[in-house]
């Protein structure tokens, strides 16, 4: 920090400024023929793709991680100040929308639902519903869900800059009007689109099995006159729904007819499949396997503070980034005036308790060899 800066350089970087007053932004307000969708709940929606991926508990947890993470982390607003060998940074008074970008919600569901379709789509929007008197800069905003935008210009998956033509739900929004959020990396739903569609088939196979006989197996006739197709199945039917009532706990069969278990359990074989893709949509996510409660060999203890730091390096720091860069941009700040997440104290909260997290201690094997050693002796 400087010791001396001038009163007219914290004049320039807003440090002491006039009371803000603010109107409405005028095309959210009068806008084009028809109401504008914004802030009408009753058509908003998720995106199909989105409730699929939601529904699968290892997106979710991750997906919920990041959410709660950056819903929880407080902004600050800073200058930078040149001090004849690097730059300073000065810290600011916040405005009101750094607090509360909505009026109406909390920053916490603001900035989760930014994140969220920065995870899904790559991409995500903000309205901005009021601007200040004096120079015409935000003073509000309300977050669209990015599932209910199209962009003639760019088609997606993969977007090359921002959109000169925005349409939520066919109304037609000015991009002045419009923060676009960009993510430094491909929507989830995009690059990970295999994977969750294996493990979506694998939770429904699971779904359908789970009214399904305790052990799998077959039917298979040993003696008498051949059986044909049709008397097959209509034994194989029989069985399985005598089997699948309250009082078919007990079946009975003759001697032609033997029912045969399955070598392989088709459960430990689905159960295994499904960890493996749990392993996949970690990667696709960029969480640490732990994190989602996925076990790996060589796993120690880890303590909380370690855990958000590996939460916060390698999950939600690029969208973090994404969202700070875009506030700090000259759409919504002056020019040399920026904003950023505090992650520092976020971090700091875990280190008031530490507790241990992981499970699969080391074993200590120089202790047990001393231990032997003292017996000997």
């Amino acid at each position: 920090m400087p010791d001396r800066v001038n009163i007219e350089t914290l004049r320039v970087i807003g440090l002491f400024s006039r009371k803000i007053t603010a109107t409405p932004a005028a095309s959210i307000v009068k806008g084009q023929a028809g109401a504008s969708p914004v802030g009408q709940f009753y058509q908003y929606s998720t995106g199909y793709n989105e409730e699929v991926a939601l529904s699968i508990p290892t997106v979710s947890r991750a997906h919920d991680l990041i959410a709660s993470m950056i819903g929880a982390l407080t902004l600050k607003h800073y200058s930078l100040v040149w001090e004849g060998e690097k730059y300073e940074k000065v810290y600011l008074p916040t405005e009101p929308w750094m607090d509360q970008p909505d009026p109406e919600v909390t920053r916490n569901f603001f900035f989760a639902n930014i994140f969220s379709d920065l995870f899904f789509y790559g991409r995500a929007f903000a309205v901005i519903t009021r601007r200040r008197a004096d120079d015409n800069r935000p003073a509000a905003f309300t977050w669209i869900p990015a599932a209910d935008i199209s962009t003639p210009d760019q088609t997606g998956p993969q977007w090359f800059g921002k959109a000169k033509t925005i349409l939520f739900n066919g109304y037609n929004l000015e991009p002045f009007d419009v923060v676009q959020f960009l993510a430094p990396t491909a929507g989830v739903l995009f690059q990970g689109s295999r994977a969750i569609t294996i493990s979506a088939h694998l939770d429904q196979w699971m779904d359908r099995q789970a009214t399904a006989e305790q052990v799998a197996g077959y039917l298979q006739q040993r003696g008498g006159e051949t059986m044909s197709g049709d008397e097959l199945t209509e034994l194989a039917q029989a069985w399985a729904a005598l089997r699948k009532s309250t009082d078919g706990a007990i079946g009975a069969l003759n001697d032609y007819v033997e029912f045969v278990e399955y070598k392989n359990n088709p459960f430990d074989v689905l159960s295994r499949q499904r960890e493996y893709q749990a392993l996949e949509l970690a990667r696709t996510a960029n969480v640490p396997p732990y994190l989602v409660g996925i076990p790996t060999g060589g796993m120690t203890y880890q303590n909380a503070q370690q855990a958000r730091q590996d939460l916060y390096l390698f999950g939600a720091k690029p969208y973090i980034d994404a969202i700070e860069q875009t506030l700090s941009m000259n759409q919504i700040l002056p020019r040399g005036r920026y904003v950023s997440f505090d992650v520092a104290a976020y971090l700091r909260e875990a280190a008031l308790t530490e507790p241990e997290i992981m499970v699969e201690p080391r074993v200590e094997v120089e202790d047990d060899m001393e231990d032997d050693t003292e017996e000997t002796s």
